[in-house]
């Protein structure tokens, strides 16, 4: 079941340092070209599953499904999609939701922390639940809360709860996340992983159309070696990468 209806970034692109982006391979399925993985750059991904809205693909590298570019909805229908979600941050059920992130995220970082919770969404919950722990937390929402001055601060931790199947451009946004972190930060991320193939072919997740990427914990180990973080699992669908002195050079 989707809990949150979060949003990142549309329209930030690719960096070009460290990240290549090797020529397309043929989609066995439509006869077009198949676009690279929008998370590594890899090229000739195979394909994974087609239902009657879109296709999927799967990268051989760094294991991210994903959605072709050609099948992504537009951004008023994005954002339509967003508004019709009614998640109450007082509901105890989806405050439960939220602690399998938030409960591990409190107990790795110190009274007084300061973090961001990126892709916050219309009725924020996870920010105010850090912020009775005793964090501080700095919202970003790019519909809901798009204060730009966020990304001119460094930050103890990042969430980003049922945001990252989101994004269009993945590697570029993980960049910048990580970017603005400082040594031993944490940037903290929960979405529904990719299980087996019977499974994902009948899981409601990929039936919302603005979820257009799906990640797994190879995706996340991938993720950490990118960006030479070091990497927890503490419960199924939430990954805590922990920045290092060697990830503020990559």
């Amino acid at each position: 079941m989707r809990m949150r209806s979060n949003v990142a970034s549309r329209d930030a692109h690719r960096p070009t340092s460290g990240h290549d982006s090797p020529e397309a391979g043929h989609d066995a399925w439509t006869g077009d070209t198949a676009p690279a993985c929008p998370l590594c750059g890899t090229g000739d991904p195979r394909p994974y599953h087609r239902d009657r809205m879109r296709p999927y693909r799967r990268c051989r590298n760094c294991a991210l499904v994903f959605v072709p570019p050609a099948a992504w909805v537009d951004a008023s229908t994005e954002k339509a999609r967003y508004d019709q979600h009614q998640n109450d941050p007082a509901d105890p059920r989806y405050r439960q939701f939220l602690s399998r992130l938030a409960d591990p995220l409190i107990a790795r970082v110190p009274r007084g922390a300061v973090g961001l919770d990126f892709g916050s969404g219309p009725g924020p919950a996870l920010g105010p639940m850090l912020t009775a722990a005793g964090l501080q937390v700095h919202l970003y929402d790019v519909f809901y809360a798009p204060d730009p001055a966020v990304w001119t601060r460094r930050y103890d931790f990042i969430t980003a709860s049922e945001v990252v199947e989101h994004l269009h451009h993945p590697h570029a946004e993980l960049h910048r996340l990580f970017s603005v972190l400082v040594p031993g930060g944490y940037l903290a991320m929960m979405t529904t992983w990719v299980g087996d193939h019977d499974a994902f072919t009948r899981s409601r997740y990929i039936r919302d159309p603005t979820h257009v990427c799906f990640y797994c914990a190879a995706t996340c180990r991938w993720i950490a070696r990118r960006w030479r973080a070091t990497l927890e699992l503490p419960d199924t669908n939430v990954a805590l990468f922990r920045t290092t002195d060697a990830t503020c050079r990559s």
